[in-house]
C-alpha cells in the first residue's frame, strides 16, 4: 500500500521529516524516499528497503539534507518521491492508492502528443509520474489536483512539495486519510497520527475526503472543500493501520478492543486462555479476554527483530517461511491446553493453517478462532494493499470452489451471514484449517465497533458493495 509524510516549518524539518516517514515503515517495504527543499534546491534520496528497514537505510542520508520543508514515503511498489520540471514549476510529488484506468488515463495523455513516461521494470508505468502528468496539463496545482481526482477510479491521495507550500489532496471518497499535525513554528502532515506524540505534534485538522489544502510555514490554506461521499477503509482500524492512529479520530486500538469484546459477547466454550495471533491480532485478543474473563497469555511470541511482515513477500514459500520463524511457540501456554486465537481476519488462510498444525504438534488440546472482521469473498479494488493477491486465493473463494465449483452463482448469498451458503463456506474453512471451532464477525458488529454509519465505510471486501 504505502504511506506518506510532510513537513514544512520555520526551521530545519529534516529531523521531524525523518523520523514521521519512519512511522509508516509498517505500510510498504519496497522503496522508502525523502525529498528536501532549501533556497536553493530540492534534494532527494530514493532506497531499496526491501533487505533493510527505512531507518538504518536513511540515517546517513538525513545528515547531507537540510531545508525547512519536505515530504517523504513508504512504498510498496513505485519509486518515489517524483521531481517534476513542469510550466507550473520545479516540484516534488508522492501518491498512495490504486488507479484502476491507468492504461486509459495514459493513453489520453499520448494522445495530446510531447507525452512519454519513464517504465518501471516489467513495463508498468509508474503511477505516481502519470499523475503528475495530469496536474501538469492544467493551469495551475490547485485545478490540475482536482482534476486527477476526478479522472482517477479507484483511490489516490496526493502530497505535493512546491516553493510556496505543500499541497496535500486526499482521495476523492477518502479511502485514505490525511491529518495535519501542528506545534510551535511547524505543520505536518501524515497518514498515520501515531507519528505525532513523540514529535510533539498535535491533531489540528482531519481532512475531509477529496479535500485540497496548502500548508505553508504560517496556515493551513483550503482550496477545494471537502466533499461529501466518505469511503474510509474499514480495514484500517481492523489490520493495517497502526493501533496508536486515529482515522477520522476513531482509535485503532480502541477498535481492536471492541470487536474482541463482541466476539466474546454471548460465548459459551470453556477455555484456558485467550490469545491473539501476533501482532494485529493482540488487540482484538485483549478485547476478547477481557470481555470473556479468561486470562489472556502468549502461546507465540514474535521475534521482530529480522523478520519482515510475512505478507509482504510476494512469493508464496517466502512468506509461509517468515511467517513459521518469525512465531516462537511456548510449549508451557500450549500443551494440554484449550486455546482461543483471535486474529484480524484470514485471507488466504495459508499460513494460519500451518500454524494450527503446529500448536497440535505442541500438545493443543483445542484450538478455536475468531476473526475479527468477516470473511473476504472480494479482492480490494481501491487500494494497493493486496497487488500480489489473486481474488481466487481468499479463503472465501476457495471454500466456495470446493462447495460449488470455479464460479459460484451468487456471490451475496456467502456474504449473507444467514445463509445456508455461508455456514457451509464457514464450516469448509474450519474443516481446512483443523479448527474445533470457527466464527467469524458478523458485519454489523464490525461497523459498531468501529463507531461510523456504514455509509461513510467502504466494507466490500466482505459485502461486495461498491
Amino acid at each position: 500500500m504505502g504511506g506518506f509524510f510532510g513537513v514544512i516549518s520555520k526551521e530545519d524539518c529534516v529531523n521531524d521529516l525523518f523520523y514521521g516517514t519512519d512511522y509508516h515503515s509498517h505500510l510498504g517495504t519496497k522503496r522508502g524516499g525523502l525529498v528536501v527543499q532549501n533556497s536553493k534546491r530540492m534534494n532527494r534520496v530514493i532506497h531499496d528497503i526491501t533487505t533493510a528497514p527505512f531507518r538504518p537505510k536513511f540515517k546517513d542520508d538525513i545528515k547531507k539534507l537540510h531545508g525547512n520543508k519536505g515530504i517523504g514515503i513508504i512504498s510498496d511498489f513505485e519509486d518515489q518521491p517524483l521531481i517534476i520540471g513542469s510550466h507550473l514549476g520545479i516540484y516534488a510529488i508522492v501518491t498512495v492508492g490504486k488507479i484502476n484506468n491507468l492504461d486509459s488515463l495514459a493513453g489520453h495523455a499520448y494522445n495530446k502528443k510531447h507525452t512519454h513516461f519513464s517504465e518501471m521494470s516489467g513495463g508498468e508505468i509508474n503511477p505516481t509520474e502519470l499523475v503528475s502528468t495530469l496536474i501538469n496539463q492544467e493551469s495551475n496545482f490547485e485545478i490540475g489536483l482536482q482534476k486527477a481526482q476526478e479522472l482517477i477510479e479507484g483511490s489516490c491521495s496526493i502530497l505535493l512539495l512546491t516553493e510556496n507550500g505543500i499541497y496535500a489532496a486526499r482521495d476523492k471518497l477518502g479511502r485514505t486519510p490525511i491529518i495535519i499535525g501542528e506545534k510551535a513554528g511547524s505543520y505536518a502532515i501524515t497518514m498515520e497520527t501515531c507519528a505525532f506524540p513523540n514529535l510533539d505534534y498535535t491533531i489540528s485538522k482531519y481532512l475531509g475526503p477529496g479535500e485540497i489544502v496548502l500548508v505553508t510555514e504560517d496556515m493551513v490554506e483550503i482550496k477545494s472543500p471537502a466533499k461529501e461521499k466518505l469511503r474510509i477503509c474499514s480495514f484500517l482500524w481492523v489490520y493495517y493501520g497502526y493501533p496508536a492512529s486515529n482515522y477520522e479520530g476513531i482509535n485503532a486500538e480502541v477498535v481492536r478492543n471492541r470487536c474482541g469484546a463482541i466476539l466474546a459477547q454471548n460465548e459459551d466454550i470453556d477455555i484456558d486462555l485467550a490469545a491473539g495471533v501476533p501482532d494485529s491480532g493482540v488487540a482484538h485478543g485483549i478485547g476478547y479476554s477481557n470481555e470473556a474473563h479468561v486470562p489472556y497469555q502468549r502461546p507465540f511470541v514474535k521475534y521482530t527483530p529480522t523478520w519482515p511482515r510475512s505478507f509482504m513477500p510476494t512469493n508464496q514459500s517466502t512468506r509461509n517461511l517468515v511467517a513459521q520463524m518469525k512465531l516462537i511457540p511456548i510449549r508451557e501456554l500450549i500443551e494440554n491446553k484449550k486455546l482461543l486465537f483471535c486474529e484480524d481476519s484470514i485471507v488466504r488462510g495459508t499460513q494460519l493453517q500451518d500454524t494450527v498444525q503446529r500448536l497440535y504438534d505442541y500438545g493443543a488440546k483445542e484450538i478455536h478462532m475468531r476473526p475479527a472482521c468477516p470473511p473476504l469473498i472480494y479482492g480490494c479494488k481501491y487500494l494497493n494493499f493486496s497487488r500480489s493477491r489473486s481474488e481466487m486465493e481468499l479463503a472465501g473463494r476457495w471454500a466456495m470452489k470446493e462447495i460449488e465449483g470455479e464460479n459460484p452463482p451468487n456471490l451475496e448469498e456467502y456474504a449473507n451471514e444467514g445463509s445456508e451458503k455461508y455456514h457451509q463456506m464457514v464450516e469448509v474453512i474450519r474443516k481446512r484449517m483443523n479448527l474445533t471451532t470457527l466464527k467469524y464477525q458478523k458485519l454489523d458488529n464490525l461497523i459498531k465497533a468501529i463507531g461510523l454509519p456504514k455509509e461513510k465505510l467502504c466494507t466490500y471486501c466482505w459485502d461486495g458493495r461498491e
